[in-house]
Formats: C-alpha cells, structure tokens, sequence
C-alpha cells in the first residue's frame, strides 16, 4: 500500500517531536536519567511531546523557546531577556539549569540525552547548526563533552532545511569570511556523531513505513511544505495515515525577533555575564534604531 502526504513546516515539527518523545533513549532518560532540549522550533514540538503540552506551558511559552531564527527573510535572534533558559529535565522534571554548559553536563553519562536542532541537513543523513555567537553557543560549549563521554546525541530537523552538502556548507560559512549578510553572521557546526530525524525516519519510527522525499514547497501558509510517498503492508500505511491525520493544521509558532537597537551576544548556554568586549559586529542593523532599519524589520 502507498500513501502521499504533505506536511507544512508545524506539522512537520509535530511529527518529528512525537517520534523523538517515543525513542527508548528518551525514555529512559525521562525516567531514569537527564535531557537536555536546546532551543529550536522544533525542539518546541520536542518538548512538547517529552513533557506534554500543559506540563511545558506551566513552565514556557511556546513562542519564545527559541534562539536564532530566520524572520523576514533575515537571520535573526530573539530578544534575549525574553528567552527562557535552557530546558534541562531531571528524572521527569524541569530543573534550572547551571549557569555554564560544563555544568549542566557535569553528571551526563551513556544514558543521557542531548538534543539540539539543526538548519540544514543533506541527503546522507548530515546535520549542520549555524552558530552566531562568535565561540559557537550551545553547540560550541558542548559538543567535546558529547562526543567524549558518548552521550545520546539526537538531532531533530525537518526536511524543508535540505541542503546539497552539510560539509560544503561547514566549510562556506564563517562569521569573520562574510563581507555582508543579511542579518547574523554565522559559522556553521557540523554535527557529528548525531542520531538525525527527519520526518522520513519519523513515520518510519512511529508505523513501519518506508518514506521518500519527492518534492517540497507550497504557498498561503504551506511555505517550506514537504511531500513524502510512504510504503508499507496495509496495517503500516494505515497506522501512517491515522497518525497524520491527527497533526494536520498543527498552528505554527508566533515567535518575536529581538530589537536590532538593544540586541546582544547571549547564549542560553552561558548567559550570564558573558562578555563580549573586542567582538566585531555580527550583523550590519546592529544597535540601530528602528528608524533606519529596513521597512521589512522595523517593529517587532
């Protein structure tokens, strides 16, 4: 049996974060052991679905759970003193986290789990994070202690961030290589070692079937869709379609993005006092007011 889906970018999101909740590294971690969420749209799905809805909105609002972002056709980042810090979940529960990330990972081991988004992923599999903050932000500060203890890497990401080559595009991106960019300059972290899920190895994780990617895009709120052609025995291509028809019209987030006049380096991995002296500017609207922005970025 063969079944055509198409998924907006929110249900994309839904679908991603419904399989991540269901890994049996997840929970186990939820049970026994630590999560960490970095910030993302998608991750916002993610969390969702770890710590369900009401749990998450008790403790965030949905819309602000993200740090970099592409907005009016920019990069961007939210405003920091409305960001929330980093979710780090104790057994089942939110925890503050440590000021640093060596802190927050001080007690990770085999059985805890890192998960961070991803801008881009290739057809091998391969997922990159841009990095804004000039020593590399979230990513930066832990990817070492990651790899060198083998914590359970996850990376969740939609396939509308396809990209030829996550290493040509590692190897094209560079905050101090770019003589203009519209909006943050960015290096790129290729993320090694990560388990990468897409909406493919979602519904792949969730009912059984075999997915392809077979075309992308949309219009009127389906910008960045993605049509896949899924494949199984009848019981897994039923199961597929049940579970996509309950995340259709999944409302898409409503984040803000910060003001260019006040705008600084923060990174919800170490947000504390950073300082940022002796740091070229990371973007051309950087400390201008709204006046002399653009029209497309003036008010939030």
């Amino acid at each position: 049996m063969r079944a055509l889906f198409v998924f907006t970018s929110a249900e994309s999101k839904r679908l991603i974060g419904r399989a991540v909740a269901n890994m049996d590294e997840v929970k186990r971690a939820k049970k026994d052991d630590k999560i960490i969420i970095g910030h993302g749209s998608t991750n916002v799905y993610v969390a969702e679905e770890i710590l369900g809805k009401e749990k998450m909105s008790e403790q965030i609002a949905r819309d602000t759970y993200i740090s970099g972002l592409v907005i009016r056709g920019t990069l961007c980042s939210t405003l920091g003193e409305e960001r929330p810090p980093i979710l780090l979940i104790n057994r089942g529960k939110i925890e503050p986290p440590a000021p640093t990330m060596s802190e927050m990972l001080r007690d990770f081991g085999r059985d805890s789990v890192f998960i961070k988004g991803a801008n881009a992923v290739d057809p091998e599999g391969n997922a990159g994070s841009f990095m804004a903050h000039p020593e590399g932000g979230t990513m930066g500060w832990s990817i070492g202690i990651i790899l060198a203890r083998g914590i359970h890497f996850i990376v969740p990401v939609g396939l509308e961030k396809l990209v030829p080559s996550v290493k040509k595009a590692v190897e094209l991106c560079g905050q101090r290589t770019l003589d203009y960019s519209q909006g943050l300059k960015v290096g790129m972290m290729p993320l090694s070692r990560a388990r990468v899920i897409t909406e493919i190895e979602a519904l792949g994780m969730l009912s059984g079937v075999k997915s392809h990617h077979v075309a992308s895009g949309g219009s009127s709120g389906s910008e960045g869709a993605v049509t896949l052609i899924s494949e199984g025995h009848s019981d897994e291509v039923q199961k597929a379609i049940k579970i996509v028809e309950s995340i259709k019209a999944e409302p898409a987030l409503e984040p803000r993005k910060g003001v260019c006049l006040t705008c600084t380096r923060t990174s919800p991995a170490q947000p504390q006092g950073y300082r940022t002296e002796g740091f070229p500017p990371r973007c051309q609207y950087e400390s201008k007011p709204e006046e002399e922005l653009p029209i497309y970025l003036r008010n939030r």
